[in-house]
């Protein structure tokens, strides 16, 4: 079964190979973050829906940052999907699944990235067509160790590894044949974004970049 979405997730991941993890309490603190990250060579932006600046910030970078690829972390429901997508959010990331999630975003117009957390779960998502997958707790799953077991009876499956994910082993998921990219609010320290140290997310993100780059 085809999906419609207009942007495919292996085009989303190749965009950036770091996904920074954006816990947005301040509606005012979304466009000086989203410029830092830009300027640091990140563009592509998870806003959670963790807060209730998370829809009103997507929508704000969508009409004010058009360069950057915007998108909604934390969907766990239909309605918080719709009113993502509704928001301009180009994308949706999930911390899990559900049958009823899987089934409607198959069906909208922008990618969806169910999370899993086991072998059941991944393979109710290929069921439905789903061959990209955000590996979530990552660390507290196994990490590294579970994703080579994985890739063996499942090498057609890629994965966003997030959940534990740092500066100190980003490299060593990325590595992996089967992670295309990774999510982690390292690049976007809570205390930086409260005392607006948006040099210091730019630093940050440059330097996530320049470590990929050079890898």
């Amino acid at each position: 079964m085809t999906n419609r979405w207009l942007l495919q997730p292996g085009a989303l991941f190749s965009q950036s190979p770091i996904i920074p993890v954006i816990v947005l309490h301040d509606l005012a603190s979304a466009l000086p973050l989203a410029k830092a990250l830009i300027s640091g060579g990140i563009n592509v932006l998870e806003i959670t829906l963790r807060t209730p600046a998370a829809l009103a910030a997507i929508r704000l970078l969508r009409q004010e940052i058009p360069e950057a690829l915007v998108g909604a972390g934390t969907v766990t429901s239909v309605l918080q999907l719709r009113q993502c997508i509704e928001a301009g959010a180009q994308f949706a990331i999930s911390p899990g699944l559900t049958r009823e999630l899987l089934q409607a975003a198959w069906e909208e117009d922008i990618p969806f990235i169910p999370g899993a957390a086991s072998i059941s779960e991944l393979m109710e998502g290929m069921a439905v067509g789903y061959r990209h997958f955000k590996f979530f707790p990552a660390e507290a799953l196994g990490g590294l160790t579970m994703l080579k077991a994985i890739h063996g009876p499942f090498p057609e499956l890629c994965f966003c590894a997030t959940g534990g994910v740092n500066e100190k082993n980003f490299l060593d998921y990325l590595s992996l044949p089967n992670v295309e990219c990774v999510g982690g609010s390292w690049i976007v320290p809570n205390e930086a974004i409260k005392q607006k140290s948006w040099y210091r997310i730019t630093e940050l993100a440059i330097d996530a970049r320049a470590q990929v780059t050079s890898f």
